[in-house]
């Protein structure tokens, strides 16, 4: 069994523990690796900016940030050091910003910023899908320019598929550069979409615990996997 897949089991096996005794623990000191990533763990949207709502009313900033808290969790008991542009349900707008489209443009660029001063940077960026064909569903991946990007969201969007969603045939995309913030960073980063909340199915799952857990153990592994892969193409064990 690969190492990533053990640490995965050992993450599951203790959530699994505190959930069938109800206990909450502080988030795991992250182990020091050199030669590790800082995670950027991006909540899309938020605050006045709720994104895409399902027909039940819920609004995506507000999955997208329980998605990114269980992935922290998760990451943090793998030895990862993530930092979270968001952790609650706010927009991230200087005070001076007025105007609603000059708020949104000040809330990118702020996680732009994020991602640019953090040393070692690697960014997921969780959203919601929507699509005017309810019939559309399935999570995708979408990355940026280079390989590293290209090898982490291929794999990302292929462990979706095996551990979520065995019936999604998406395939991952470059991200159209008409995305602003992947075209203002210049780290690897991925913008992964969860599903699609103009499903009424998908949406249902994507409200519930067991779903949001087996999203963020997949996009974690995948992770770990890159990791492994990159720490090979540098020497590393």
């Amino acid at each position: 069994m690969k190492p990533w897949m053990v640490m995965l089991l050992i993450a599951a096996g203790i959530l699994c523990f505190l959930a069938r005794w109800g206990k909450l623990v502080p988030t795991v000191a992250p182990v020091e690796y050199a030669q590790w990533p800082v995670v950027v763990l991006d909540a899309g949207h938020g605050g006045e900016d709720g994104g895409a709502v399902t027909a039940s009313g819920h609004r995506e900033s507000d999955i997208n940030l329980q998605i990114v808290q269980k992935l922290d969790y998760f990451m943090a008991l793998c030895g990862v050091e993530t930092v979270l542009t968001r952790t609650e349900d706010v927009s991230l707008h200087t005070p001076g910003a007025d105007e609603r489209g000059e708020r949104k443009q000040s809330d990118l660029d702020y996680r732009a910023q994020l991602v640019e001063q953090t040393p070692g940077a690697m960014l997921i960026s969780i959203h919601q899908n929507q699509y005017s064909d309810p019939s559309v569903s399935g999570a995708q991946v979408f990355y940026s320019v280079g390989d590293v990007a290209r090898q982490w969201g291929e794999f990302t969007q292929q462990t979706l598929c095996d551990v979520v969603d065995p019936a999604n045939t998406k395939k991952a995309k470059q991200v159209s550069q008409d995305v602003y913030l992947f075209a203002h960073i210049t780290r690897p980063a991925l913008l992964v979409e969860c599903g699609f909340l103009s499903n009424g199915l998908e949406a249902s799952l994507l409200l519930t615990d067991d779903y949001q857990t087996r999203l963020s153990l997949a996009i974690t592994g995948a992770y770990l996997h890159q990791l492994q892969m990159m720490n090979k193409a540098s020497g590393g064990i």
